[in-house]
């Protein structure tokens, strides 16, 4: 009987999975999802290669929940996995706080504790510890072990985590705590493999998705990041604002009669690209559309990402590599051939060919700074911290 890692990565309204082995190169066995949680649940899985192994639909209306969906994604694993022995569940927790610097082995006053932090991420964190409680209840003895967003920028500069606010705020945990960490760590755990030079020196990272963020890594090490004390600074998003000056709030308050629960639906949910173009969220849609907003959302997100390339080029006293990752990252030559285009002052010289055809190089060899695409792993990631957990605990 062979052993296997479970990863889970829970949201609002969807629950995807991945199965890896636990020996050797970690490879892995099947992925999927269940979706549409609460509304039209629908869930498909598909082996390493790409073949479909599982699919069903409940229909329109069906209230599934994640409490539905965690039991028949333990029926599916049982028939799948004979022969194996699940070890462990990973899951991808966004915020750590201040007491969770590294992945931990659950149980209840880590989810107690966990769940005091929903307030820092209101629209994450409560459906990320749903499914662990759902497993601990349904599976009682089985290992599992959270895997934390900010973790990875736990180690920057006590600076680059600091406000200006009176230490009576910053005492209660409001600072900048930086996020996608496990998408950093992971590649910062193979660009060795792709540039020396880079994994030694300073690297800006851009990890571009419907939430987007960068980060500066010096030696492998986070230094900053554009995301803060919640996933919604730094840059704009699908549907979220990114940056944006204190005071509009105040005046969302004060002359529009908007109360918290109305601001935060409309910085999380109504602004970002879908919210300047009124057309979409989706960059590939945007790209395509001939509407002049459409346009529009597009330039600021570029001017928005090449202007924080600055600011964390200045935090990492330079540049040697970029990186671009996640699904805008890793897909759409358009923006990466902008993008390295009004960055051109920092030393970047685009190969136009490499970047239609995906890279992983993508720069001269005379740029002075080397640009890369390289696809980014949570899911391994995850289950690499399980698997280690696993394995302290005999």
């Amino acid at each position: 009987m062979s052993d296997v890692v479970l990863v889970l990565n829970a949201g609002s309204s969807s629950i995807k999975f991945s199965v890896f082995e636990a020996e050797g190169e970690n490879l892995p066995l099947f992925s999927g999802q269940v979706e549409g949680l609460y509304t039209a649940p629908k869930f498909t899985a598909k082996s390493a290669i790409g073949t479909r192994i599982g699919d069903r639909e409940w229909g329109d209306g069906t209230a599934l929940g994640h409490e539905g969906a965690i039991a028949h994604l333990i029926e599916f694993f049982r028939q799948q996995l004979a022969g194996h022995k699940i070890i462990a569940v990973g899951h991808r927790v966004v915020h750590g706080g201040l007491a969770f610097a590294q992945p931990v082995r659950v149980d209840a006053d880590v989810v107690a504790a966990l769940r005091k932090l929903s307030p820092l991420a209101p629209l994450h964190q409560p459906h990320n510890l749903g499914p662990i409680e759902i497993v601990a209840k349904l599976q009682p003895t089985l290992l599992q072990v959270a895997c934390f967003d900010t973790a990875f920028h736990r180690r920057q500069p006590e600076l680059a985590q600091a406000f200006a606010l009176p230490a009576s705020i910053t005492d209660r945990g409001v600072r900048r705590y930086g996020f996608h960490g496990l998408s950093y760590e992971y590649i910062a755990s193979v660009l060795d493999q792709f540039d020396a030079r880079a994994a030694s020196g300073r690297t800006l990272v851009s990890h571009l998705g419907n939430g987007s963020s960068m980060c500066a890594m010096v030696g492998g090490q986070s230094v900053a990041s554009t995301m803060g004390f919640t996933a919604l600074d730094g840059l704009p998003m699908g549907t979220r604002c990114g940056s944006i000056d204190p005071g509009v709030l105040l005046y969302l308050m004060d002359e529009m009669g908007m109360d918290a629960r109305a601001i935060e639906d409309l910085l999380y949910k109504q602004s970002g690209l879908l919210g300047v173009s009124g057309v979409s969220s989706d960059m590939r849609v945007l790209l395509a559309s001939d509407d002049p907003r459409a346009a529009q959302a597009v330039d600021l997100y570029v001017y928005r990402l090449v202007r924080e390339m600055g600011s964390l080029a200045a935090a990492a006293g330079g540049v040697d590599a970029l990186v671009f990752t996640a699904g805008i990252g890793e897909h759409s030559a358009a923006i990466r051939e902008r993008a390295c285009r009004d960055a051109a002052w920092l030393g970047i010289e685009l190969d136009p060919v490499a970047n239609q055809s995906g890279g992983p190089r993508i720069s001269t060899a005379a740029s002075k700074v080397s640009v890369w695409v390289i696809p980014t792993n949570e899911e391994l990631m995850i289950a690499r911290h399980a698997m280690k957990i696993s394995q302290a605990a005999g």
